[in-house]
């Protein structure tokens, strides 16, 4: 093409600063998603404002390797303070997006981007979930050791792009691409191929994972037993050299519940308290807290005297009538404790 041809095929011409037309504000923000990691988030921004993440960490003040994924652990007041100012979310909003003052968080996966093949790396996904996404993001349960399976679509988590072998590593992308591509070789993570878990370990991890939601609330002392003894899972199964589950891959937790559901859960119930003890033994006989809920919900319907669908449902009483109610009782106890014949 000759230089005249150039200059008729392109316009060239002097436009505003970026900082002139942003103004206060980054052109485009976007919508936090259910579950999102503020990771996630901070990747699709700078992808809607053209920015690579690479190069957002500077524009963010931050140089470490890794940037993205720290903050999700720990977000230091004067990024969220920034991050409010320039997209308009509240503190309160970008921060429900970290795991900071999990009550799981010994079980969050370490921040490792290059591992061997047998050890963990810091984030999961699952194929199904992004390819069902309109705006494909990462969720804050991935991040967690005692997940390895998807609830939603009961296929196995992976760790790695299956085509190169890498961890996720969204942070370190230099070109504007999307996340849910692999940023070594490219791979559409969506195209992964779904990975097979029997349908014992995936009831088994449910339990496990409502047992620690459960007790999370019940205070710090069974929150960190459990805790403890779901670390030391590995141990009961003679899987892994590594120590505790959050150093497997996804692969090998995977194998380590298949296992684990296989053999006598004691590890996980016994020294405890009868009531705590009672609690686990229940959730994991139904598989999961909801359908203990639903199991109890069915054994009070039966044993009704009417079946819940053919109750009526009885109209709402005013404080006016509750009091006449109540008078009325009032009375007719005093005049029996005074030996007074009642109306007929």
């Amino acid at each position: 093409m000759t230089a005249n041809a150039a200059r008729a095929a392109f316009a060239i011409e002097i436009r505003e600063r970026y900082g002139d037309v942003a103004g206060n504000r980054w052109p485009v923000s976007v919508d936090p998603l259910p579950d999102e990691l503020v990771s996630s988030w901070l990747h699709r921004l700078a992808l809607a404002n053209g920015i690579a993440p690479r190069s957002f960490a500077g524009v963010l003040g931050l140089s470490e390797r890794m940037w993205s994924p720290r903050l999700d652990t720990r977000l230091p007041r004067h990024v969220a303070t920034f991050l409010c100012h320039q997209t308009g979310r509240a503190t309160e909003e970008i921060s429900a997006m970290t795991m900071s003052g999990y009550a799981m968080a010994p079980l969050l996966l370490p921040l490792r981007d290059s591992a061997h093949r047998n050890r963990s790396t810091w984030m999961q996904y699952c194929p199904l979930c992004l390819a069902a996404d309109e705006a494909p993001y990462f969720r804050r349960q991935w991040r967690l050791a005692l997940r390895a399976s998807c609830f939603a679509h009961g296929c196995g988590l992976r760790d790695r792009c299956p085509a190169c072998r890498a961890p996720i590593a969204t942070f370190d992308q230099g070109e504007v691409v999307a996340q849910h591509f692999c940023a070594r070789c490219g791979f559409d993570l969506r195209a992964a191929p779904k990975t097979a878990v029997k349908a014992s370990a995936r009831r088994l991890e449910r339990a496990i994972a409502d047992i620690c939601r459960v007790e999370s609330g019940t205070g710090s002392a069974a929150t960190s037993d459990v805790v403890s003894r779901v670390l030391c899972a590995p141990a009961f199964v003679d899987i892994g050299s590594t120590g505790t589950l959050r150093n497997l891959s996804t692969a090998a937790r995977i194998r380590c519940f298949e296992l684990l559901a296989a053999k006598s859960l004691d590890w996980l119930v016994t020294d405890k308290d009868a009531a705590t003890a009672h609690r686990r033994r229940m959730i994991l006989a139904a598989g999961g807290h909801d359908e203990l809920i639903a199991r109890f919900a069915d054994f009070l319907d039966k044993h009704q005297t009417r079946p819940r669908s053919m109750r009526q449902t009885l109209p709402c009483a005013g404080l006016a009538d509750v009091l006449t109610a109540y008078l009325r009782v009032a009375g007719d106890r005093r005049h029996r404790d005074l030996g007074v014949p009642q109306p007929q």
